[in-house]
C-alpha cells in the first residue's frame, strides 16, 4: 500500500530527531525573536567547557572573594617573613628646666623600640602563613568546582529545552502537512469537513506548544547568558558507560571539597601552635640617644640599650589559645562532615546515573513502538480503514513518546555531568 505524501516528511523528521538526540545542537543566541525557530537562527560560535567555566568564574562574586583570601594569605606571609613581630616605634622626649635653678637646662632623647619575635615564634608564624596560603589555594579550587557545577546544570537545562523545542517543532510541521492533506481530501470528497476542523484544531494546539517551548528555551538561554555572558552552550560531555561510574568514597581524596577540608584542619592546627607563642606582648629592644645641655652651654651625649621583657604572658595567652583550639575542633568536625557528605553525594549520583540509563532505554523503545504504530495507522487511514481521530491520537502519543525520549537523553547527559561533578572532576 502506498503511503500518502505527508507520511514521508514524518519519517524524515523522526530520523532527524534521532540524529539530534545523539549529537546535541548548539544553543541559539537569546537575541533571536520568538517567532524564529531554532533551525532558522544563525549558528553560534563554538564554545568549549573550559571557556564556559572561565567565563562564569570571571563573573562570579566568589571570584573576588577567592582573590581576597589570596591577598590575605600573602599579607600574612609577609608579616611572618619580617624580622620584627610588629612595626618599630620612635620615641622622642625633651625636658627643659622651669625653676630658677634649672632654667636654661635642656635634655633631649631620641629612641627606637624594636618588637622582637619570641623563641621559635617566627618559625611557627611562617608555618601558619604557609598553611593559610595552601588553604586559600584549595578554597579557590573548591569555589571553581562549585561554579563549574552551576555551569553544568545551566547547560543541561538549555539542552533539555532545545530537545523539547525540536520535538514540538517537528510535530507541528508534521501536523501542518497532515492538515493540508486532509483539506485536499475534503475538497475531493474523500473525507468529511469535520475531519478538516479536527486536523486544524490539533495543529493549533501544537503551534501553542511550540511557542511555549521556544519561550522556555529563551528563558534558559537568558539564565545561561547571565551566568557566563556567552550566547552558546558547549556540547554535552562525552559519556563513558564504564570506568568512572565504579568510583568509591575512597577515590574522593583529590576532591576539591575534601582537599579544602583537610587543609582547613592543617591551618587550624598551625594556628593553635602559633597562638601558643603569639599571644601576649612581644619583647622590645630599645636603642636611644640622649643629649643633656647645661645652663652654661655645655652638652653631654650618651647612647643607651634597653630590653623590655613582658612577664606573665601565659595567663593572658589563654583566650587566644582557647579560640584557636575551638577553631581546630570545628575544622575537624567539618572535615568529617565533608567526607560523609561527599560519599553520600557520590552514591546518589551513581544511583541516579544507573536509573537514568534504564529510563532512557525504556523511553527509546517506547518511542519506537508508538512510532511504528503511527505508521500502521497512517496506512490504514490512507486506505480508509481508520478514522482521523484514531490517527490523531496515535500521532499525539507517538509525539509525546518522542519528546519523552528526547528529554530522557538530555537527562542522561545531565546525570553523567552530575556524576562527574560528584567525583570532583572539572568539565
Amino acid at each position: 500500500m502506498k503511503p500518502s505524501p505527508w507520511f514521508v516528511p514524518w519519517r524524515a523528521a523522526a530520523l532527524a530527531v534521532a540524529v539530534t538526540l545523539c549529537f546535541p545542537v548548539q544553543a541559539q543566541p537569546i537575541e533571536a525573536p520568538l517567532s524564529q525557530s531554532v533551525s532558522e537562527a544563525s549558528g553560534p560560535v563554538s564554545v568549549s567547557w573550559t571557556q564556559a567555566v572561565e567565563a562564569a568564574w570571571a563573573r562570579s562574586p566568589l571570584h573576588a572573594e577567592a582573590q581576597g583570601r589570596q591577598r590575605v594569605a600573602q599579607a600574612s606571609r609577609q608579616v611572618a617573613d619580617s624580622w620584627l613581630v610588629a612595626p618599630p616605634s620612635l620615641d622622642v622626649a625633651q625636658r627643659e628646666g622651669v625653676s630658677a635653678a634649672t632654667r636654661g637646662e635642656r635634655e633631649t632623647e631620641l629612641g627606637v623600640s624594636l618588637p622582637l619575635w619570641r623563641w621559635d615564634q617566627r618559625d611557627r608564624s611562617q608555618a601558619s602563613a604557609s598553611a593559610e596560603a595552601a588553604w586559600a589555594d584549595a578554597s579557590q579550587q573548591a569555589v571553581r568546582w562549585r561554579v563549574a557545577g552551576l555551569v553544568r546544570e545551566a547547560a543541561a537545562r538549555v539542552r533539555l529545552a532545545q530537545a523539547e523545542l525540536a520535538q514540538v517543532n517537528t510535530q507541528q510541521q508534521l501536523l501542518a502537512t497532515l492538515a493540508q492533506d486532509v483539506a485536499r481530501r475534503v475538497r475531493a470528497g474523500d473525507l468529511a469537513p469535520a475531519d478538516e476542523l479536527a486536523a486544524k484544531a490539533e495543529l493549533l494546539g501544537w503551534e501553542a506548544q511550540t511557542s511555549q517551548a521556544r519561550w522556555a528555551l529563551q528563558a534558559e538561554m537568558s539564565a545561561w547568558q547571565t551566568l557566563t555572558g556567552l550566547s552558546a552552550v558547549p556540547l554535552a560531555e562525552p559519556v563513558a558507560m564504564t570506568g568512572a561510574v565504579q568510583a568509591t568514597a575512597d577515590d574522593l581524596a583529590a576532591h576539591p571539597e575534601a582537599q579544602l577540608a583537610n587543609l582547613g584542619v592543617a591551618l587550624a592546627r598551625a594556628r593553635v601552635a602559633s597562638a601558643a607563642q603569639l599571644a601576649g606582648a612581644a619583647p622590645e629592644l630599645g636603642v636611644s640617644w640622649r643629649q643633656e645641655r647645661a645652663k652654661l652651654g655645655g652638652a653631654q651625649n650618651s647612647v643607651a640599650l634597653s630590653m623590655k621583657l613582658p612577664l606573665g604572658a601565659a595567663t593572658h595567652r589563654q583566650p587566644q589559645l582557647a579560640a584557636a583550639l575551638a577553631a581546630q575542633d570545628t575544622a575537624l568536625a567539618e572535615q568529617a562532615q565533608t567526607q560523609r557528605h561527599l560519599g553520600a553525594q557520590l552514591e546518589l549520583a551513581q544511583a541516579h546515573w544507573a536509573n537514568t540509563q534504564a529510563q532512557a532505554t525504556n523511553e527509546q523503545e517506547r518511542a519506537r513502538l508508538l512510532r511504528q504504530r503511527g505508521q500502521w495507522l497512517q496506512r490504514a487511514f490512507s486506505a480508509g480503514e481508520t478514522a482521523l481521530p484514531d490517527l490523531l491520537r496515535a500521532l499525539s502519543a507517538a509525539a509525546q513518546a518522542e519528546a519523552a525520549a528526547a528529554r530522557q537523553q538530555a537527562a542522561l547527559a545531565q546525570a553523567w555531568a552530575r556524576l562527574q561533578h560528584a567525583q570532583g572532576l572539572m568539565p
